[in-house]
């Protein structure tokens, strides 16, 4: 099916876009969906740093088998509109594990947008997005979650939080729940606070200097988005480039 016109604030999973970035990519970048089939029984993961002085749009459409499993890792820190969005359906004892983290300054939007669609029993999903943004950066989440009728046994959890270390920045969540089924398990949760002054001035009385207790603290805010990346040269690749996003901002 081929997009016909561009969406607008009107469409929910566009309410917080960035609808000038989205006139920029056009129309063609809409129906540009990357398709991701993972056999039963078979694993898939992948790390993913993106963004750049352009928008960007990432899209995926996943559909994992009986017992497979798919995780996505993801540094959002683009300097311009930047979404990843990702469509995933999960078969019987499937699990679906998502860790995200915006990070960035200036006035780009950055966003995370995904739809679990929990088909049959005993599948579980997992997603985990921090968001860190300063000056009039915005950091977005809308996660739908869709659990079926017979989809008996699903467990699925969203946990937003977000950072802002200037005022002028936003976070906004918007976690979504269809439950159709009724023994389930699935909770969400959404937080949105500045940083610790007490803890930063804690670790500068003890000689450190506020660039470095700043980005102690970040790191260990943004740090549970990839702790179920079990491999540790990817995970603190991803944490790293996310973490460069802090250096040289006035803060």
């Amino acid at each position: 099916m081929t997009t016909a016109t561009l969406p607008t604030r009107r469409d929910e999973a566009w309410r917080y876009a960035d609808m000038d970035g989205v006139a920029r990519l056009g129309v063609a970048a809409l129906d540009q969906w990357q398709l991701i089939d993972v056999a039963a029984g078979d694993s898939v993961t992948r790390c993913m740093v993106v963004g750049s002085d352009a928008p960007e749009l990432h899209r995926f459409r996943v559909t994992l088998g009986e017992g497979a499993r798919a995780a996505f890792f993801v540094t959002n820190r683009g300097a311009n509109y930047t979404r990843v969005e990702i469509e995933v359906r999960l078969a019987k004892g499937a699990h679906f594990e998502f860790g995200g983290v915006t990070i960035g300054g200036g006035s780009a939007t950055r966003e995370f947008v995904t739809q679990v669609v929990h088909a049959e029993p005993e599948a579980t999903s997992n997603q985990t997005i921090r968001a860190v943004h300063w000056n009039t950066g915005i950091g977005n989440f809308l996660g739908e979650i869709k659990v079926a009728r017979h989809a008996q046994k699903t467990d699925a959890a969203q946990d937003f939080k977000g950072l802002l270390l200037e005022a002028g920045a936003s976070a906004n969540a918007v976690p979504q729940l269809e439950i159709f089924a009724d023994d389930v398990k699935c909770a969400h949760g959404a937080t949105v606070g500045a940083l610790d002054e007490g803890a930063r001035f804690y670790m500068m009385a003890r000689g450190l200097d506020p660039a470095a207790a700043q980005r102690l603290l970040v790191q260990a805010f943004i740090g549970d988005a990839f702790v179920s990346l079990d491999d540790e040269a990817e995970r603190e690749a991803l944490l790293d480039t996310a973490l460069s996003a802090l250096e040289g901002a006035q803060l």
